[in-house]
């Protein structure tokens, strides 16, 4: 519970209690709670969209909603990560100056339009999967699956890469020691719960293709990563967070057009 909760205060908004406290090694080893975090961020986010369309009519605002609150629980974390990326691999043509750009505070042209095309996709291929089927467990679990099993992922670069930093940033420095098998194993259980659940529920085998995809961008941000960085940063860990979340939510889409 001590490492979960020390996920949650390192992950989150959300309040924990004062005995946790910030220490690098339980940091560390709370990085196997990341997917189970995503199981908090989604079910916020949906719970909001629900309330949404209780309150509106159920098109563009609830969904508007549903995205303010996972970027309000999470501190726009992830979300800066991948502004950072943006920024870092946009304008620099070396590691020394990728590095440099992304930890630099200041957003610069690449991460607007980044994180502003980013946001778009999440807002419409989030209004089109939750507005074809009214709300029930079905679109509870599909909100949740996106936000753990994106969060599984990134917790598999860092089994993957080594730290790209030799400064140990202060955003990525917790979980730059890596993390065990047996953590990514719980992890990687975490992750896949809620798409498993999905898959008993609507009985619909077809959801388990939606891995695929994740695999191959997986494979691709890792390749990439390590071409230029030789390893990750805190910032790739978002960023691979924000871009396969928005892949399980096109994965969605894509299955409800094909089926109609």
């Amino acid at each position: 519970m001590r490492l979960f909760f020390t996920a949650l205060m390192f992950y989150t908004r959300l309040p924990v209690p004062k005995s946790i406290d910030h220490s690098a090694e339980a940091l560390n080893r709370a990085t196997m709670f990341l997917p189970l975090i995503g199981w908090l961020v989604g079910g916020i986010g949906v719970g909001v969209y629900w309330l949404g369309t209780v309150l509106f009519p159920p098109a563009y605002l609830p969904v508007l909603f549903s995205m303010i609150a996972t970027v309000w629980v999470t501190g726009a974390f992830h979300e800066d990560g991948f502004a950072d990326v943006c920024d870092g691999f946009g304008g620099g043509w070396t590691k020394e100056k990728i590095l440099s750009i992304m930890k630099d505070s200041r957003l610069g042209t690449y991460g607007t339009i980044g994180l502003g095309l980013l946001l778009a996709v999440k807002f419409f291929a989030l209004q089109s999967m939750l507005s074809v089927e009214p709300f029930g467990w079905t679109v509870v679990l599909k909100y949740i699956s996106a936000h753990s099993l994106s969060r599984l992922t990134a917790t598999t670069v860092i089994r993957a890469l080594p730290y790209a930093r030799e400064d140990l940033d202060a955003k990525a420095k917790p979980i730059a020691q890596g993390i065990t098998m047996g953590q990514l194993v719980l992890a990687t259980l975490f992750g896949l719960l809620p798409l498993m659940a999905l898959v008993l529920y609507t009985t619909l085998w077809i959801y388990l293709l939606f891995l695929i995809p994740l695999v191959l961008i997986r494979w691709r941000l890792v390749w990439f990563f390590n071409k230029w960085l030789g390893g990750y940063t805190g910032d790739c860990l978002g960023a691979t967070q924000q871009l396969t979340e928005v892949v399980v939510y096109l994965s969605f889409v894509s299955l409800l057009w094909i089926s109609v």
